[in-house]
C-alpha cells in the first residue's frame, strides 16, 4: 500500500507507475483505493462509479476498471456532506459526522471488494488517502493503516519534497502512527525532487538513521506531466507563444470531471484558463461551462460571481458557450429537483440560452458511450455520470448522434452547444471539429488523448524503474524470495 505525507504528496502517481512497470512485465496487477474523496470520477466496466484516478491505474495495468477497486467514493455536495458511493452505487447523502460513525459499515464493503479483487488478481497495489496520521479521522479508518492493518500488508510511505518540508513530513508522519503501523511502514519514497541528488544524499543518509527506514528512491520533478486528477484542477493551459484559441471555464465550488480538460491542456493552440472565485473573467472565444455535482448551487455562485453578463456579452459579440452535464443543464430555462436530491428542494431559472428544462430524478445515470459529432460524423467516445432528465425543443437539434440516442442540443445560430457526455475532446478528430466551429480554422494541433495517456504511463514506469530500488519493492510484493 502506498500512503502519503499529505494530500497531493504523489500516491496517486506512484501507484499508477508501479501498476504500470508490473503489467509491463507481464505481472497480473490491479489498484486498489478503498476510499476516495473526489468529484472526478469514471464508470466502470460493471456500470459502476468509481474515483477517475483509480481508473487511470486500471489503465495503466492494462485492465477495464471496476467497481471493487474503489468500493467507497464519497463526492462532496457541501462543506460538511457527500454522496456516498459503495462498491459503484449510490448509497445515499450523509454529512460529515454521520459518515464517520458509518465507516464500520463501510468497512464490510471494503474488505468485500478487496477480496473479490484479490480472488482475479495476483499482486494489488492499495492507495491511501490524505495522510495517515489524521489524528482526528483514524477511529474505524479504512483509508490508510486501518485498511492496511486490515489485511496485513506492508506500507511505503511518500513525500512531497517541492512542497518543502519533506523530512518534518515524512518524521513526522512517522511518529504520529502506532507501533505496529510504524513497524509495517516498510520504506519511505521522496517524490518531486528537482536539482542535484548529490546535495540531498547527507538528507537521506541521516533520515534513514533517524527513522530507521529504508529510502527506497527519490522521484525527479517530471516537467509536464499530465495524468487524470483525482481531484485538484492543477496547471492551466499555454498562456504564450503563437496566437490560440482562449477557453475560460469557471471553477465552479462543485466542479465534476475537469479531466474533460485535459486535452486542451495539451492543445498547442488552446489557451486554457480556470477562473476562480473573485478573479477577473477573462477575454475568450470559448466558455465552457463544466460539470457540477450540484448545478443549481453552482449556477447561483456563478450569478454571484457576474458570470450571466459576462455570457451574455460574449455571446452578442460572436463567442461560443458550451455546456457539459451540470453545464449543459444550467443552460437551459429552469432546473427542477423537487426532491432536493442535490440539495434543498426546489427550481432555479437557468440562464435561458437553450430551450430546455431539467428535472432530478432518483437513479443516476452511468454509462459508457460511442458515437458520433453532429453533422460531419466525427467518431467521439465518452461516458456519462450525471443525475436529472432534461426536455425541450432545443433537443430537436443535438450535438452528438450515440449508439442508441441522441444527446445535447445546438442553438439555431450555433453560438450555444450542451451535451452530457464527459470526454468530449478526447478523441483528435471531434476536438479538432469543435474547435473548429468556436474561431481555431487552422488544422492540426488536437492530441489523441488515449495514446498520450498510455505515453506517459510507460514514461511514469521507466523513471520509477531508474530512481527507484525496484528489487525491494519486488521482494515485498512476494515477487522475490530475497531482497
Amino acid at each position: 500500500m502506498i500512503q502519503g505525507t499529505t494530500s497531493d504528496a504523489g500516491k496517486s502517481t506512484l501507484v499508477a507507475g508501479l501498476c504500470r512497470w508490473l503489467a509491463r512485465r507481464g505481472v497480473s496487477v490491479a489498484p486498489f483505493k478503498p476510499q476516495n474523496m473526489a468529484l472526478n470520477s469514471a464508470v466502470t466496466e460493471d456500470g459502476g462509479e468509481i474515483g477517475r484516478s483509480t481508473a487511470l491505474q486500471a489503465l495503466a495495468c492494462g485492465i477495464p476498471p471496476h467497481s471493487d477497486m474503489n468500493p467507497v467514493l464519497l463526492k462532496p455536495e457541501s462543506d460538511r456532506g457527500a454522496q456516498v458511493i459503495l462498491r459503484g452505487r449510490v448509497h445515499g447523502h450523509m454529512d460529515a459526522l454521520d459518515y464517520h460513525a458509518y465507516k464500520h459499515t463501510a468497512r464490510e464493503s471494503v474488505l468485500a471488494a478487496w477480496q473479490a479483487l484479490s480472488s482475479r488478481f495476483d499482486v494489488i497495489i492499495a492507495e491511501g488517502a490524505g495522510s495517515p496520521a489524521e489524528i482526528n479521522l483514524r477511529a474505524n479508518d479504512i483509508a490508510n493503516m486501518g485498511f492496511a492493518e486490515m489485511i496485513d500488508c506492508p506500507v511505503l510511505l511518500v513525500g512531497d519534497i517541492d512542497r518543502g518540508g519533506v523530512f518534518a513530513q515524512l518524521v513526522g508522519t512517522l511518529e504520529l502512527l502506532g507501533e505496529s503501523e510504524r513497524s509495517r511502514t516498510r520504506g519511505l519514497v521522496i517524490n518531486r525532487f528537482r536539482g542535484d541528488i548529490g546535495l540531498l544524499e547527507p538528507g537521506l543518509e541521516w533520515l534513514a538513521e533517524r527513522t530507521g527506514k529504508p529510502v527506497l528512491g527519490t522521484l525527479p520533478y517530471l516537467h509536464g506531466l499530465l495524468l487524470d486528477a483525482e481531484d485538484s484542477i492543477g496547471r492551466e493551459g499555454r498562456e504564450e507563444g503563437e496566437p490560440a484559441l482562449r477557453v475560460v471555464v469557471p471553477a465552479l465550488p462543485r466542479i465534476s470531471n475537469h479531466n474533460d480538460f485535459d486535452p486542451l491542456r495539451l492543445h498547442p493552440r488552446v489557451a486554457l484558463s480556470f477562473v476562480g472565485p473573485n478573479r477577473p473573467i477573462p477575454p475568450a472565444d470559448l466558455i465552457i461551462l463544466p460539470g457540477s455535482k450540484s448545478s443549481r448551487a453552482d449556477l447561483a455562485w456563478l450569478r454571484a460571481q457576474g458570470w450571466e453578463a459576462v455570457i451574455q456579452r460574449h455571446l452578442r459579440y460572436g463567442g461560443h458557450v458550451l455546456g457539459i452535464c451540470g453545464g449543459f443543464q444550467m443552460l437551459g430555462k429552469a432546473i427542477h429537483d423537487p426532491e432536493g436530491l442535490e440539495g434543498p428542494a426546489g427550481s432555479t431559472s437557468g440562464l435561458g440560452l437553450l430551450a430546455l428544462e431539467t428535472r432530478m430524478v432518483a437513479g443516476k445515470q452511468l454509462r459508457n458511450v460511442n458515437g458520433r459529432l453532429l453533422p460531419a460524423g466525427e467518431p467521439i467516445a465518452g461516458y456519462e455520470i450525471h443525475n436529472g432528465v432534461s426536455e425541450g425543443a432545443a433537443l430537436a437539434r443535438p450535438l452528438v448522434a450515440l449508439e442508441e440516442r441522441d444527446d445535447g442540443a445546438v442553438s439555431d445560430d450555433g453560438q450555444v452547444m450542451g451535451t452530457y457526455l464527459h470526454g468530449l475532446f478526447e478523441r483528435p478528430e471531434a476536438c479538432a471539429a469543435l474547435l473548429a466551429r468556436c474561431g481555431l480554422v487552422a488544422e492540426g494541433g488536437a492530441v489523441d488523448h488515449d495514446a498520450h495517456r498510455l505515453a506517459e504511463l510507460d514514461r511514469l514506469a521507466v523513471t520509477l524503474d531508474a530512481h527507484l530500488q525496484m528489487t525491494a519493492i519486488e521482494h515485498l510484493l512476494g515477487l522475490r524470495t530475497s531482497p
